[in-house]
């Protein structure tokens, strides 16, 4: 496996949608975000009809033996709700209690904005190492759990005087993740993953959206890997595994092979529809969260805000934040994403 092209394709994938153009939580297209591979709890997902997810579903062929091992490694985002308090002190101005701040949506300190918002904490869960025949004979299930934290960033003047503070929580999670092989011929086995939000959420009347996500799996996807065996493209089978290949029924995501073309050892299933082997341009010097702009023109855009919009995106987070210093940085970067020619080959070549 080519760990490195497998690693920036996931993560490709992790932050698709994070925070798009004009990448400010006050645009209009910022203010629903986290569209991309969410499993939320199962009760939010019943009280939306099954709009929302709360399990995925892979099926995908793998040739090889009994002896062959199997592991899964699942990639989510678990969001942390930033809510940035005013300090309204009761007495003693040197008491920083919960009590002693009120919430609101934004605070200004000087010439700094601080913004309430949601972040993300990346996550990664990896179950155990199985052969094809224990899984055919005792299918699993692993259960993960994260838990809930709670934490406070004081928010000082110039004069280091406390003025507010960011309050930051991150609910619970509870999931888990079933595995099963089913073996179709002497060389052919058919893996079966499911992957369950399984959070309870108090029952408190309707639940919004936001709310929702934070007790979700965000932007879950899984990455495959064999030893002994070679997965088999569902996108392009072999003629005699165009059938099998047909019944395999994903449901929340598609699976891809990945690493360099032709490597049969890693599958990933993503939340956004992929081809076999996709890969991130070298030219791009910065991930933008937005698979389906050209990088030129959003590094352009990016380059034409005004000061108060800039100043509004370096503030937003430390990803935001990291896009403009690096657009502004090298601004040489723009000739490189003027296009690249990579399909056409030597004359006489394919003749």
């Amino acid at each position: 496996m080519n760990s490195a092209i497998v690693q920036r394709i996931a993560d490709a994938i992790l932050y698709e949608g994070y925070i798009l153009y004009p990448y400010r939580p006050s645009s209009m297209k910022n203010r629903q975000r986290w569209n991309f591979g969410g499993l939320c709890p199962r009760s939010y997902s019943e009280s939306e009809r099954g709009n929302e997810r709360w399990s995925s579903q892979t099926e995908c062929l793998v040739m090889g033996t009994g002896a062959t091992t199997i592991g899964i490694q699942l990639r989510f985002l678990h969001l942390i709700a930033r809510q940035a308090a005013e300090f309204v002190p009761n007495g003693d101005e040197s008491d920083y209690d919960y009590r002693n701040f009120r919430a609101v949506e934004t605070i200004k300190i000087e010439d700094r904005l601080f913004q309430t918002w949601q972040e993300a904490l990346e996550r990664q869960f990896h179950t155990p190492l199985s052969t094809l025949d224990c899984l055919a004979h005792k299918p699993e299930r692993i259960s993960l759990h994260f838990p809930a934290t709670e934490s406070m960033e004081l928010l000082r003047d110039a004069g280091g005087r406390v003025v507010g503070a960011f309050m930051r929580t991150q609910r619970e999670l509870h999931g888990a993740i079933e595995v099963s092989t089913e073996r179709l011929d002497d060389a052919l086995f058919r893996i079966h993953v499911q992957v369950l939000n399984l959070t309870g959420m108090a029952d408190t009347g309707p639940v919004k959206r936001d709310q929702a996500m934070m007790s979700s799996l965000v932007s879950s996807h899984l990455i495959l890997t064999v030893e002994g065996g070679e997965f088999v493209s569902l996108l392009d089978p072999p003629a005699q595994y165009r059938d099998a290949a047909a019944q395999c029924q994903n449901v929340g995501g598609y699976p891809v092979l990945v690493g360099e073309a032709g490597a049969t050892d890693t599958m990933f299933f993503s939340p956004v529809i992929l081809y076999d082997y996709p890969k991130i341009a070298p030219e791009s010097p910065q991930s933008l969260f937005d698979g389906t702009e050209i990088d030129e023109i959003l590094a352009l855009r990016i380059l034409t805000l005004t000061d108060e919009e800039k100043k509004e995106m370096r503030e937003t987070d430390e990803r935001t934040r990291a896009i403009l210093e690096c657009i502004e940085a090298h601004p040489e970067q723009l000739a490189n994403l003027h296009g690249a020619i990579r399909s056409i080959g030597p004359a006489g070549e394919n003749e």
